[in-house]
């Protein structure tokens, strides 16, 4: 697996070689917008609104609007002076409780492997945070960004994830429909824990799970691609009205 950042992890006078690689993997398809007639691939012009008329890169500038329809230009002399530079190490700040982390300020998982065999001060740090159960938070710079981690033991190496800042969070107050909430019948609330009872596992098993649309996405590909014809089945779901609840709830059950 090639790693995509290389430094060291600084904890204490201790100084951890380490490799990130991405954790995850997505493979979806790749879709391109054609021209219905000729079936070739559609392309975009940077067009410029005021002057009606497609532009050449070298007339590009960035800008950002500061009031509407007002623009203050960055250059990219500018933007480098102010851009953090890549770091060869991860600054350890605290170690909190693992579990302590609000799932909601996860972004992306990374493996961290060792850089050298055998190294003795990673498996060390591996092990002390399995023990104490401790999740240890750093920041670093990479890909021109710096990050608040997570680092965690995971399997045979250590897992870091990036976190999302507290004010890149949406306020969940901002969500529509949840200022009055409806009175719950004892019965109704009886018959729903029985469902959730009924369909409980002793253990959450991923691999029991598949995107299904790509699956069928793939299938519908190969399909046309043979000449076959395709019928296309429309499924509709319906809201349960308040007064069906119970009788819903029950045929659940059955």
């Amino acid at each position: 697996m090639k790693s995509l950042w290389k430094g060291s992890i600084a904890f204490g006078l201790v100084n951890i070689p380490i490799k990130l690689y991405s954790a995850i993997e997505q493979k979806p398809l790749k879709m391109r917008l054609l021209h219905k007639d000729k079936l070739s691939p559609i392309r975009y012009k940077k067009w410029c609104d005021a002057c009606t008329q497609e532009v050449s890169q070298d007339e590009i500038v960035r800008g950002i609007e500061v009031s509407p329809d007002k623009y203050v230009v960055i250059s990219d002399e500018e933007l480098r002076s102010i851009r953090p530079e890549k770091s060869t190490w991860i600054e350890i700040v605290e170690f909190v409780h693992s579990r302590q982390i609000d799932p909601i300020f996860f972004n992306a998982h990374y493996y961290a492997g060792p850089e050298r065999p055998k190294d003795k001060t990673y498996f060390l740090f591996r092990d002390v945070l399995r023990q104490t159960a401790k999740t240890a938070i750093g920041r670093f710079v990479m890909r021109e960004k710096e990050h608040v981690c997570a680092i965690e033991a995971y399997g045979r190496a250590l897992l870091l994830t990036t976190l999302n800042y507290d004010y890149e969070i949406r306020d969940i107050a901002r969500v529509d429909g949840l200022t009055e909430e409806p009175t719950t019948s004892q019965v109704e609330m009886d018959l729903a824990r029985q469902l959730l009872s009924q369909i409980t596992v002793d253990e959450f098993d991923i691999t029991r799970f598949h995107d299904t649309f790509e699956e069928d996405l793939q299938q519908l590909v190969a399909k046309k691609a043979r000449g076959e014809t395709i019928s296309v089945q429309k499924i509709e779901y319906h809201a349960t009205a308040e007064e069906n609840l119970i009788e819903a709830l029950k045929a659940s059950l059955k």
